[in-house]
């Protein structure tokens, strides 16, 4: 006779592991590798990539795409005090890399529609369980 024990899953691992693969896509997509990306897998779990453009009415301020699990995706532009939110992506907390491609260059071609100055608020931090079913489902970088 076998028995069978259901010791679950690690949802912290699962958690991590499927956001960084995600991570990897977005910033595929938009033209950069995990290399100019950080991930804070904590509470509020966090993201950051670093771009290599500047926008012109910013010249002096590198560009980036930063993540959480309250507001998601913005543009940022980043100075020696940090990182300072310009607009928000809205809609969903994980939309499809190729949203956030589409709003970045909205961004970048200084589009007034181009997401929303209010932070939104998509959901509560924690619950990384609720959220890992949000997370798709994408090959992390570099493994093929």
């Amino acid at each position: 006779m076998s028995i069978l024990i259901d010791f679950g899953r690690d949802t912290e691992f699962s958690f991590e592991r499927r956001l960084r693969g995600y991570l990897g896509a977005v910033a595929r997509a938009v033209g950069v590798g995990l290399e100019s990306c950080t991930l804070d897998t904590g509470t509020p779990a966090a993201a950051y990539i670093a771009l290599d453009w500047r926008l012109s009415r910013f010249p002096g301020h590198d560009l980036a795409l930063v993540w959480d699990e309250v507001h998601g995706w913005a543009a940022a532009i980043e100075d020696a005090a940090g990182a300072t939110v310009l607009t928000y992506l809205g809609g969903e907390i994980l939309p499809e890399p190729r949203s956030v491609v589409r709003f970045l260059a909205a961004v970048r071609a200084d589009d007034p529609e181009a997401g929303t100055l209010e932070a939104p608020v998509l959901r509560e931090a924690g619950d990384h369980e609720q959220l890992l079913n949000l997370v798709p489902e994408v090959a992390p970088a570099g493994r093929g």
